[in-house]
């Protein structure tokens, strides 16, 4: 692991002014091209086709059909049809294009990211914004060194009710915050098994695979079931779990662990799941002299709520959030949108807000002004709690605690799990740069 080119230090880039690119004025219109269109990328359609001066320029997708109806719903909009794409390197190609939006699976996001950086565009990277805690790191240097805007998909840096409640914790609501709880409870039923078959008509499976090894079409390793899969995904704690994982280790304040220890396993279902469906994994953090801990947990099935968070959504069997404890009190946070303080022995109620944001706003704002700290999600941030998630999952493959190096990036004393932050190869003509 070279850290020549990973980073620049958050001090010298936090204000950093990026080059324009075609942007004359804030009124310009914003040309994004937005990439993977199926699941969350369909959220990046609607979130765009809203905005004042932005324009949905191109889709791109290795999915024909998808692609081909998402194209059609546009038009439906009332809004001008976009270019059509189904190989990524060719958006690229078009000066036209101010930024990406991309909403692909795992394994593509840092190298989709990086391509951008070097072709001169900004980009919305969806969470987690890479497959290995290796990769976004190189995504990082590449939007240093070639001065992009890159926002990550984490979207509760934009909750007004969320930045209040950080806020609050910084300002000693809760006192000494000692601890952070991620909570990550879906009911999330079997996915059963498919056969390899042959891909799909108007499926570009190549491209789909992309940085990942090869192997045959199976509709489960396919649409939105990749996330279970290694090759592709990195289980609910990258998937859902990665937004509970960021709120935590903002709130606490921190960055980087220094030691981590996760376990679980697939429990109840026989079928094509590789990820485990119940995890725990605990972080100790120790920055500034101050010691703290987070705590994560996915459940995959029936569960309690807890705190409160998920009960006010009727018929919601669902509780994701966080829970925060300090010397003189705690905090619940419900999802995104919605935090509560209980203050003192008799849990008082305290403060609270529910009021969203918007992530995408956020980005195009931005892109606008031109200016890196404008950014809510920046990448370096969304970053660093992904090397938690990695660091976790690595820890779970390997059944043992591991003690992480921030400084020279490995884990202390265990070769094993340093080679396992980055991904062993890379398919020809996708592989994640050395040097960016």
């Amino acid at each position: 692991m070279n850290r020549r080119y990973f980073l620049m230090s958050s001090a010298a880039v936090a204000g950093a002014q990026v080059a324009p690119r075609g942007l004359a004025s804030p009124n310009d219109t914003v040309r994004i091209a937005i990439v993977g269109v199926r699941g969350q990328g369909n959220s990046h359609i609607r979130q765009y086709s809203q905005m004042p001066n932005v324009e949905i320029a191109a889709l791109c997708d290795v999915d024909e059909t998808v692609l081909d109806q998402r194209l059609g719903e546009i038009e439906k909009m009332g809004k001008k049809r976009p270019a059509r794409f189904t190989e990524y390197r060719k958006v690229l190609e078009d000066k036209n294009i101010d930024a990406v939006s991309i909403a692909t699976p795992n394994h593509w996001h840092s190298l989709q990211g990086i391509w951008a950086c070097q072709a001169g565009k900004d980009a919305y990277v969806e969470k987690p914004c890479s497959h290995t805690v290796w990769e976004g790191q190189q995504l990082i240097a590449a939007a240093r060194k070639y001065n992009r805007l890159l926002q990550h998909g984490t979207n509760s840096r934009s909750g007004v009710a969320l930045r209040e409640a950080v806020d609050r914790l910084n300002g000693g609501t809760l006192g000494d915050v000692y601890m952070a709880r991620g909570l990550c409870f879906k009911w999330r039923d079997t996915i059963g098994r498919t056969p390899e078959e042959a891909a799909p008509a108007g499926v570009h499976y190549d491209l789909w695979l992309g940085p990942a090894p090869k192997r045959a079409f199976s509709r489960n390793r396919f649409h939105y079931n990749w996330h279970w899969h290694w090759d592709y995904g990195n289980g609910d704690i990258g998937n859902q779990g990665i937004h509970e994982v960021d709120i935590a280790r903002w709130g606490l304040g921190v960055k980087y662990p220094t030691k981590v220890s996760s376990m679980g396993g697939k429990f109840m279902f026989d079928d094509d799941q590789e990820t485990p469906n119940t995890q725990i994994a605990t972080f100790e953090f120790n920055e500034n002299g101050r010691k703290q801990m987070m705590v994560f947990e996915v459940r995959h099935w029936i569960s309690n709520h807890e705190a409160g968070i998920g009960e006010e959504k009727k018929g919601n069997s669902n509780t994701v959030g966080n829970l925060f404890y300090g010397s003189k009190g705690y905090m619940a946070i419900d999802g995104y949108t919605q935090y509560k303080t209980f203050l003192g022995r008799e849990q008082d109620p305290g403060p609270s807000r529910m009021e969203g944001g918007n992530n995408w706003a956020n980005f195009i704002d931005a892109l606008r002004s031109r200016k890196q700290s404008d950014l809510n999600a920046e990448i370096e941030e969304g970053q660093a709690s992904c090397v938690l998630m990695h660091l976790a999952n690595i820890s779970y493959h390997l059944g043992r605690t591991i003690d992480f190096d921030s400084k020279t990036f490995t884990c202390k004393g265990d070769a094993e799990a340093t080679r396992m932050l980055r991904r062993e190869s890379y398919r020809k003509g996708f592989e994640v740069p050395q040097k960016v």
